[in-house]
């Protein structure tokens, strides 16, 4: 029988004290963003307007999130030298700063003896994963439920190591 996973709103609206996400891929092919990525890649200008289309929805979500009082954090695992769509990850952060998440990036050579996860995650509450699957070419392969308490705690084992180590957004260059 299919599993029913929640939307990110339903997932972020339950949340009552944490929302961690680890982003471990160099580029993601997600279709929502292919306009905006293919505009910065021949422009160099990314939207960072928290109030556009392309950003508006998820800035409310986040909002209305940290609002609660629920800490939001993403950290990215990232090679280096980075690639173009982590340059572009990188240039509209501000917008998730400025929407209340909290960002840290780690070069992927720095994750040695960390147990991760084979898949990017959100972990609600410490309790319950939302695992994000992706295609080879980084489209989205749709989400997966877990609540398995030891899967719960590897994940968020390795989100506190890779955090821990992580550089805060506005620390971290990318050239």
């Amino acid at each position: 029988m299919p599993q029913t996973v929640p939307t990110f709103d339903e997932l972020l609206d339950g949340a009552a004290h944490s929302a961690v996400h680890l982003e471990m891929r160099d580029s993601y092919g997600v279709a929502g963003e292919s306009e905006d990525f293919a505009r910065w890649t021949t422009s160099g200008e990314r939207d960072n307007d928290p109030n556009s289309a392309y950003w508006g929805s998820w800035v409310k979500l986040i909002q209305r999130t940290v609002s609660r009082g629920v800490v939001v954090r993403r950290a990215r695992i990232v090679s280096e030298p980075v690639s173009d769509y982590i340059r572009y990850e990188h240039a509209g952060t501000v917008v998730n700063l400025k929407a209340g998440e909290q960002v840290r990036w780690l070069a992927r050579r720095r994750t040695l003896g960390i147990a991760l996860p084979g898949n990017d995650f959100w972990l609600i509450d410490g309790r319950l994963v939302r695992w994000n699957h992706f295609t080879g070419d980084g489209a989205s392969g749709g989400g997966e439920i877990c609540e398995d308490p030891a899967i719960a705690k590897l994940c968020s084992d390795a989100f506190e190591a890779v955090w821990d180590r992580a550089i805060p957004h506005d620390q971290y260059s990318i050239n």
